[in-house]
């Protein structure tokens, strides 16, 4: 009997401990899955963050030049509405070296179109291009002077000495024609063109314009480069 009262005994008291349990945890399907897409949703808007933190001053700029301006202000050149992006077009400098268009993209670009002969208006227009680079003083190496040209002529050995702060680059002219338009009754070579440093093109100037009023087209680019200045950046090689 006392065997069995000790047997008793220590159950009793066995009994009366409370139990130990470890509770572990269990990664639920749907908790899971609820927290990879808010990781996902995260890290989406911290990237349109850092879109917005690079894309404000390109913002601000074009606001400034386009909506808060003084009332009675006119552009000489025609704003290009929806704006054109630099496409992808293969190009070749005078030295044979290929590349594309886009590779211009981060300063403001001055381009002019025209045959590799290079006629009345062509001459024209680079001594324009290079005179309103010029005028634009310590501004000027934020303005690329572009002469894009449209055949497989040889450039005259004689224009040669005045193109060495020129980007020179050829392009299929039917690729062109995809991206400038002219202005209604005008022909692609009688414009001069204005890319922004985003690689857009923003304004067309008026076919033919003369010295009298290249003072304008002066204004247009004095006031852009202006509103600009936060977030374009000078200098590139000219490509030969």
């Amino acid at each position: 009997m006392s065997g069995f009262k000790l047997l008793d005994d220590s159950s009793a008291r066995h009994s009366d401990q409370p139990l130990g349990l470890t509770v572990h945890s269990i990664a639920l399907p749907g908790l899971a899955m609820d927290m990879e897409a808010r990781r996902t949703g995260s890290g989406r808007w911290k990237m349109l963050a850092v879109f917005l933190v690079c894309a404000a001053p390109v913002l601000a700029s074009y606001f400034t030049y386009y909506v808060v301006r003084p009332e009675g202000r006119r552009n000489f050149g025609e704003l290009i509405e929806p704006q054109r992006p630099l496409p992808d077009l293969a190009s070749v400098s005078l030295t044979g070296q290929k590349s594309s268009l886009r590779a211009l993209k981060g300063q403001w670009l001055l381009l002019s179109v025209a045959g590799g002969a290079c006629d009345e208006v062509c001459s024209h227009h680079l001594y324009l291009q290079r005179q309103l680079r010029e005028s634009l003083g310590k501004d000027k190496d934020r303005l690329d002077w572009i002469w894009l040209i449209a055949d497989d002529q040889p450039v005259p050995d004689k224009l040669l000495p005045a193109l060495k702060e020129a980007t020179v680059l050829r392009v299929a002219s039917v690729d062109l024609s995809t991206w400038l338009v002219p202005a209604s009754g005008h022909q692609l070579a009688q414009h001069l063109y204005l890319v922004d440093p985003m690689g857009n093109w923003m304004m067309r100037f008026p076919a033919d314009f003369d010295i009298a009023s290249a003072a304008k087209a002066k204004r247009d680019l004095d006031r852009l480069l202006r509103a600009s200045a936060s977030w374009d950046q000078p200098g590139r090689e000219p490509a030969q």
